[in-house]
């Protein structure tokens, strides 16, 4: 009687565990696809502005993100056999892509922070030299295209004001037509806007690009921060709970 009770019991807790695993699985999936999504998100919507970073550090915090949740996708199917089949080997690997994934976030995470500091700084040392010096030059068309949607994006002219525009390559040509600005500077964009300075035409914001720029990459560093340390912590801990 003590052993077909004791059989009983041991079917019970392993349909517990099964369950258990089941659950923790769903919410190791539900935190993959934060991960992935975030980092999809950032690459998709500030991937025009990144041309005009000179560290590669937040796109490559948003690589990681979508690293780790592609893994994530794999993990979770491979946590399902493993509890259904019951195989040891099964979970042994979940456990190790667990920890894999956990640190690859942790890494992500820490470099968003890590940038967030430098941020600013970066973007008063590079970024007026990178309007001036490659707008509108020949195979830098990407930067050209960058400068001239965060300037419309953002209703700025100037890495700090208009007046930067002043000892840029292009304007100081000939092929700017006697602008003094870029067209995408002007509040309506017309053909040759550019050639009037006046605040009546042309954005004149306090602080110019740079402000904006710093604080649409600030906020959005903190979120994969956030999301990259967040959810690493508490896949980890799911992870030891279900090892012990």
């Amino acid at each position: 009687m003590s052993a077909a009770y004791k059989e009983d019991e041991e079917d019970w807790l392993t349909v517990c565990l099964k369950y258990l695993l089941f659950v923790f699985n769903f919410l190791f999936w539900v935190g993959g696809a934060a991960v992935l999504g975030v980092g999809v998100w950032t690459m998709v919507e500030k991937s025009n502005y990144l041309s005009l970073l000179a560290s590669s550090t937040f796109a490559v915090s948003a690589y990681i993100l979508i690293l780790a949740g592609s893994l994530v996708v794999v993990t979770g199917f491979l946590g399902c056999c493993a509890v259904i089949r019951e195989q040891r080997s099964c979970l042994s690997m979940y456990f190790f892509l667990l920890l894999l994934i956990f640190l690859i976030e942790l890494v992500a995470g820490v470099l968003a922070y890590v940038y967030y500091q430098r941020l600013s700084d970066e973007l008063k040392e590079h970024l007026n030299q990178t309007m001036t010096e490659n707008y509108a030059q020949q195979g830098k068309e990407t930067i050209t295209a960058a400068v001239d949607r965060l300037q419309q994006d953002f209703k700025c002219c100037g890495s700090n004001n208009s007046q930067d525009w002043m000892l840029s390559v292009y304007i100081r040509s000939e092929e700017s037509g006697n602008r003094v600005v870029p067209d995408s500077c002007c509040k309506t964009i017309t053909p040759d806007c550019g050639r009037r300075d006046h605040p009546s035409n042309v954005y004149k914001v306090e602080g110019g690009c740079i402000t904006k720029l710093e604080q649409f990459l600030a906020d959005h560093l903190l979120v994969i921060g956030a999301v990259g340390i967040g959810v690493a912590c508490l896949q980890g801990d799911c992870s030891r709970f279900l090892q012990t």
